[in-house]
C-alpha cells in the first residue's frame, strides 16, 4: 500500500465479470432450449462457466481483502453500504410475492369460488413441516451469531463449530423443502395460489442455498485463518444475509403456511 497516498481500492483489470457475463447468457439461453426443444448443452455449459468464475473471482477478492491489504476501513465501509443496499433491494423483491399472494387472499374472485385458500385446494398443515423449518431457520439465525460474538472473542474453534452447525441446520432446511415440494398435493399450476406459494416459497430456499453456500466459504476461510477480530467483513455480509433469510421466512410461515391456510 505504500506506492499510493489513499484509502481507496483500485480494482485491476479483470476477466470475470465477462465470462460471468457469458456465462449468465449461456444459462438463459440454455433453458429456453431445454424448454423448447429438449437440449441441455448450453445449460451446462454455462452452469459450468458459472462455477469456474465464481471460484476464481472469489479467490481474486480474498486475496485482495485478506493477503494483498486492498480492503482497508474506508474500503470495507463502503462495503458494508453495498450490502446494506443489496438486502434492500432483496427486501423489495419479496414485497413482490407477499403483495400478490395478499392481493389474492384478501380479495378472492368470483373464478376462485370467493373463498381462500381456493375451492379444490388442499393446502398444507402449517404445524407440521413448516413449523419444523421455522425451528431450524431459527436455530440457525443463533448459530450463525455465535459465530460472530466466537470471531470477535479471538475464539477460533468454537467460531468453526458454531459455523459448522449453520450450514448443517441450513442443508437440513434445504432437505426438509424439498421433501415438502415433494409431498404437496397441490403444484405451481394450481391457479393463484400455487404459483404464489411456490414462487414465494421457492425463491426463498434459492436465497437459503445461496446463503448457506456464503457461509460454507465463511467456515473455508476461518479455518484457513483469514477472519481475524476487526477484519471478518466476508463473514459479516454472509451473517446480515442469513438472518435476512430468516426473517424472510418468518414473514412466509406466518403468512403463507399459517394465516393463508
Amino acid at each position: 500500500m505504500t506506492h499510493q497516498a489513499h484509502a481507496y481500492h483500485m480494482v485491476n483489470p479483470s476477466p470475470w465479470p465477462l465470462t460471468g457475463a457469458v456465462a449468465a447468457l449461456l444459462m438463459t439461453s440454455g433453458l429456453a432450449m431445454m424448454f423448447h426443444f429438449g437440449s441441455t448443452i448450453l445449460l451446462y455449459m454455462g452452469f459450468t462457466i458459472t462455477l469456474l468464475t465464481m471460484m476464481q473471482w472469489w479467490r481474486d477478492i480474498v486475496r485482495e481483502s485478506t493477503f494483498q491489504g486492498h480492503h482497508t476501513m474506508t474500503v470495507q465501509k463502503g462495503l458494508r453500504y453495498g450490502m446494506i443496499l443489496f438486502i434492500t433491494s432483496e427486501v423489495f423483491f419479496f414485497m413482490g410475492f407477499f403483495w400478490a399472494f395478499y392481493r389474492a387472499s384478501l380479495a378472492p374472485t368470483i373464478e376462485l369460488g370467493e373463498y381462500w385458500p381456493p375451492t379444490g385446494i388442499m393446502p398444507l398443515d402449517p404445524f407440521e413441516v413448516p413449523l419444523l423449518n421455522t425451528a431450524v431457520l431459527l436455530a440457525s439465525g443463533v448459530t450463525v451469531t455465535w459465530a460472530h460474538h466466537s470471531i470477535m472473542s479471538n475464539k477460533r474453534k468454537e467460531a468453526i463449530n458454531a459455523l459448522t452447525l449453520t450450514v448443517m441446520l441450513g442443508l437440513y432446511f434445504t432437505a426438509l423443502q424439498a421433501t415438502e415440494y415433494y409431498e404437496t398435493p397441490f403444484t405451481i399450476s394450481d391457479g393463484i395460489y400455487g404459483s404464489t406459494f411456490f414462487v414465494a416459497t421457492g425463491f426463498h430456499g434459492l436465497h437459503v442455498i445461496i446463503g448457506s453456500t456464503f457461509l460454507i466459504i465463511c467456515l473455508m476461510r476461518q479455518i484457513m485463518y483469514h477472519f481475524t477480530l476487526k477484519h471478518h467483513f466476508g463473514f459479516e455480509a454472509a451473517a446480515w444475509y442469513w438472518h435476512f433469510v430468516d426473517v424472510v421466512w418468518l414473514f412466509l410461515y406466518v403468512s403463507i403456511y399459517w394465516w393463508g391456510s
